[in-house]
C-alpha cells in the first residue's frame, strides 16, 4: 500500500518537473508573458493587502478624532455652564457684601446675621452647582471659566467672618465648607490657594470702605480694629506674591490695597485731628 502512494507520489512529482521545464523551456515571449502574469498576481495581491491595511488606519483615525470632536464638545459645554454657575456666585456674593455695609452700631448683629444666611443661600443654590459640574474631574482646566466667581464668593465669606469674629476665614475651613457638597465617591471641587489669595487682596477694598463708614459714624475703635487687619494681610501678601507663579494678576491687587490702607489710616488721622 505504502509502494502504491509513493509511486503516485512521484508521479506527480514527474508532473510538476515536466510543467516547470515546459516554462524554462518556452520561448523567450512565452517566459516574459508568464513572468508578467506572476508579478502582476503579486502586485495586485499586495496592493489589496495595503488598501485593507489603509482603511483600516483611516477607520482607527476617524474613531479616534471623533473621540476627540466628542471630548471638546462636552468640554465646551460644561465650560459653559461653569460660567453662568461663576456669574450666579459674583452676583449673589456681590448682594451678601452690599448687605455688610448695612451695618452700623445700632443694627450690627441683625444685620450680620442676615449676611451670614444669605451667604449660606449662595452655597447651597450656586456654589453646589458649581461643585457638581466640577467635581470629579481636572478642574484646573476649567479654572478661568470659574475662578472670577470663587475670588468674589472667598471675599464675601472673609468679610462676614471678620465683622462677626474678627478673625480670618481660613483657605481650609473655607474647603472644609464645601465637603458636603461633593459627592464622596470622586473627587470635590477644592478652592486653590491662588483664588483664595486673590479674593483676599479685594477684601481689604471692601474692608477699607467699611472702615471709613464706621469712622464717619464714630466708631474709631472698630476702624482702628479694621485698619490693623488690612495692614496684617497686606504685610503677609508682601511676602507671598514674589513667590508666586503668575504674579501679574498680584501685583495690580497689592498696589490697590496699599492705596486701602493709606485711605484708612488717612482717615482715621482726619478723625483724631477733628475729636
Amino acid at each position: 500500500m505504502l509502494t502504491a502512494f509513493f509511486c503516485v507520489l512521484k508521479g506527480h512529482m514527474l508532473l510538476h518537473a515536466y510543467k516547470l521545464s515546459l516554462i524554462v523551456m518556452a520561448p523567450k515571449p512565452q517566459r516574459i508573458r508568464h513572468l508578467a502574469e506572476a508579478t502582476w498576481q503579486s502586485a495586485m495581491k499586495k496592493a489589496r493587502t495595503m488598501s485593507t491595511e489603509t482603511e483600516t488606519e483611516s477607520s482607527s483615525m476617524k474613531d479616534a478624532f471623533s473621540k476627540y470632536a466628542d471630548y471638546l464638545n462636552n468640554l465646551n459645554d460644561k465650560r459653559e455652564r461653569v460660567v453662568k454657575a461663576s456669574r450666579d456666585i459674583t452676583m449673589n456674593s456681590k448682594k451678601v457684601i452690599f448687605q455688610v455695609h448695612r451695618i452700623s452700631k445700632h443694627n450690627k448683629e441683625e444685620v450680620l446675621d442676615k449676611a451670614v444666611k444669605d451667604l449660606a443661600a449662595v452655597t447651597d443654590q450656586y456654589v453646589s452647582r458649581l461643585v457638581k459640574e466640577l467635581q470629579g474631574t481636572d478642574f484646573w482646566k476649567l479654572r478661568r471659566a470659574y475662578s472670577p466667581g470663587v475670588q468674589e464668593y472667598v471675599e464675601a465669606a472673609t468679610l462676614c467672618n471678620f465683622c462677626k469674629t474678627g478673625t480670618l476665614l481660613t483657605l481650609d475651613e473655607i474647603n472644609a465648607a464645601f465637603l458636603p457638597l461633593s459627592d464622596p465617591s470622586v473627587e470635590p471641587l477644592q478652592i486653590n490657594i491662588l483664588d483664595y489669595i486673590l479674593g483676599l487682596a479685594d477684601l481689604t477694598g471692601e474692608l477699607m470702605r467699611l472702615a471709613i463708614g464706621r469712622i464717619s459714624e464714630g466708631e474709631l475703635d472698630f476702624a482702628e480694629k479694621i485698619c490693623s487687619f488690612v495692614r496684617e494681610i497686606y504685610r503677609k501678601l508682601t511676602l507671598i506674591a514674589p513667590e508666586m507663579d503668575d504674579p501679574s494678576d498680584m501685583k495690580q491687587k497689592m498696589e490697590t490695597m496699599l492705596q486701602s490702607v493709606m485711605k484708612i489710616e488717612n482717615g482715621r488721622k482726619r478723625s483724631v485731628c477733628l475729636l
